[in-house]
């Protein structure tokens, strides 16, 4: 029987008030290792602790800045950690001498997850996702009256606007004319329209995607106005905001499936 590996992309920077306690309790209970710190998020590490995909840099002191400036106390940290088997991780973990909460189900997520506490007080979520296929409520993916969902985001300049998607966050033009933009990527299409009295405001939703820390990496590099690193959520999902120059709002979610 494989042991349970942690199988999510995490990467978190924790403010710490002891480091030898800290790094006994994710060596010793929660199974990471220590590594030479790579120190490449341009802040001050003093331990680097891995299991897995999950990635945990830690610093002593009161606080963390994050990558947008934003201080972290210590102890306010939630991460979620997805595994391959949450039942057989929890029991690992106790036996390491922790003491992780009993397991749950969260049915609107489909997640079977356990919670603990590490010396600083951040909380760490572990969870498995799970598929009711009897369930009345449940439908199988392309059966259901409903596909896909078609946004509209308002725009002053739908020409500028569109220039941006396909420059800054790897869209292609399929149709454009000047108070329309029909905007693709992958399996994904939206529409900008001219900002009228009828549409007026901004637009925001949510796009589901197979890679949160890969596709924020690439949009970051292309200069697209990211609005801080993805986190993962308690509630399943791993995910991160981009705006356009217009106001609109994506955010783009890693589900942990």
């Amino acid at each position: 029987m494989p042991a349970p590996a942690i199988t999510s992309a995490v990467s978190r920077h924790l403010a710490v008030r002891d480091l030898d306690r800290t790094v006994s309790f994710y060596r010793e209970t929660l199974g990471f290792e220590r590594h030479e710190s790579r120190n490449d998020s341009g802040l001050p590490v003093s331990a680097e602790l891995t299991r897995g995909a999950a990635r945990i840099l830690v610093t002593v002191g009161d606080a963390v800045l994050d990558s947008t400036g934003e201080r972290q106390p210590r102890g306010s940290a939630i991460i979620f950690l997805e595994t391959s088997d949450v039942a057989g991780l929890r029991a690992e973990i106790a036996g390491r001498g922790g003491s992780p909460s009993p397991l749950e189900k969260a049915n609107w997520l489909k997640v079977r997850f356990f919670e603990l506490r590490d010396p600083d007080g951040h909380t760490l979520w572990f969870g498995q996702s799970y598929h009711v296929a009897d369930s009345p409520d449940h439908v199988p993916a392309g059966k259901g009256q409903l596909r896909q969902m078609l946004p509209h985001f308002p725009c002053d300049d739908v020409g500028a606007a569109s220039v941006h998607y396909c420059g800054a966050l790897g869209f292609s033009i399929n149709y454009q004319q000047s108070d329309l933009g029909v905007m693709y990527r992958d399996s994904v299409t939206l529409l900008l329209i001219a900002r009228t009295k009828r549409h007026t405001g901004i637009g925001s939703c949510t796009v589901y995607i197979n890679n949160a820390d890969e596709l924020y990496a690439e949009l970051k590099s292309k200069g697209a106005n990211v609005q801080g690193e993805p986190v993962s959520r308690p509630w399943g999902l791993r995910d991160f905001d981009v705006v356009d120059p217009e106001g609109n709002r994506i955010t783009f979610a890693q589900t942990f499936e």
